[in-house]
């Protein structure tokens, strides 16, 4: 299996060499009030995927931070029923005579 994960990476990282090879020409992009930017399409493309990734991580944290409470909540309720049935169980055992 670990083979596999490497032929893989090895795959799409010269997929990924081919396309910033390929496609190195400059663009220019323009902003309001006259702004321009000169660069490559590969650090463009960069730049836009970069930023849909954080934005997409940003958008998923909300529910993630409230599945981390939910879970929280859960085990210490579950730690706080196993420590009762501990109790009523330890409460149930007869006194032996001395």
């Amino acid at each position: 299996m670990r083979y596999i994960i490497w032929v893989l990476r090895v795959v799409l990282f010269v997929a990924l060499l081919g396309f910033a090879l390929k496609n190195d020409q400059p663009v220019t992009l323009r902003y309001f009030l006259g702004y321009e930017w000169n660069t490559s399409l590969v650090v463009v493309s960069l730049c836009f995927f970069a930023v849909g990734a954080a934005v997409g991580i940003l958008a998923m944290l909300g529910s993630v931070l409230q599945q981390r409470r939910e879970l929280a909540a859960a085990q210490r309720e579950l730690q706080m029923r196993h420590k009762l049935d501990q109790a009523e169980e330890n409460s149930r055992l007869p006194i032996q005579p001395s």
